[in-house]
């Protein structure tokens, strides 16, 4: 298993909430709201932080996120994991910060031959790259960073990413190729960086 993919297993783990605590949202009860807000919060911060990657934008989606929830709380019909349907409204919201912001830039859509991630041994290391390989996507131009935050850690894949940005899907995929290389690229640099910094 590839280290990008070892990353997509790490981060899909969703918290379920139980049918009563939905119910009494949809009755309006301050008490159940507050409690799906408290389950779901940072994890709601993180994704639209990866998105916008301004962390003051990403507090005020979040909360604009679940205000919009609460009022629409009914359209959710069990359909999949309620955290689930809470993201997609979260990442909608970024997404639509980003396009107030004009930072979605069109990319001419080319194919490319790219390297393949090495597969990695030493288990015991895998933390430790997985928050450099975030470190190394939070510093991805927008266009890229939405790709492959809405593909590696939000798990949605090429066909859905493409409905949710209004692209093809060959885009998609050339664009999260080419997020991987710069990701890659990046690790690269830091790597000498730090070599040099200890000899």
């Amino acid at each position: 298993m590839s280290l990008f993919a070892k990353i997509r297993v790490l981060d899909n783990a969703y918290i379920n909430i139980h049918q009563d605590i939905i119910d009494a949202c949809k009755a309006g009860e301050r008490n159940a709201q507050f409690r799906i807000y408290k389950l779901y919060y940072k994890a709601m911060y993180n994704t639209s932080l990866r998105i916008v990657n301004d962390s003051q934008e990403a507090e005020d989606i979040m909360q604009e996120s679940f205000l919009h929830s609460f009022q629409r709380i009914h359209s959710y019909t069990g359909e999949g994991s309620f955290g689930s349907w809470l993201k997609r409204i979260v990442i909608n919201n970024s997404l639509d910060a980003l396009r107030k912001r004009k930072y979605l830039m069109s990319i001419e859509d080319e194919g490319l031959e790219f390297p393949e991630i090495a597969e990695e041994n030493r288990e015991e290391e895998i933390q430790m790259q997985v928050a450099e390989v975030k470190d190394a996507i939070g510093e991805l131009p927008e266009e890229y960073r939405v790709i492959i935050t809405l593909f590696l850690l939000e798990g949605y894949d090429h066909e859905e990413i493409s409905e949710i940005l209004h692209i093809s899907n060959n885009l998609s995929r050339t664009r999260f190729v080419r997020a991987k290389q710069k990701v890659l690229r990046i690790l690269k640099e830091k790597k000498l960086r730090s070599s040099f910094n200890y000899n």
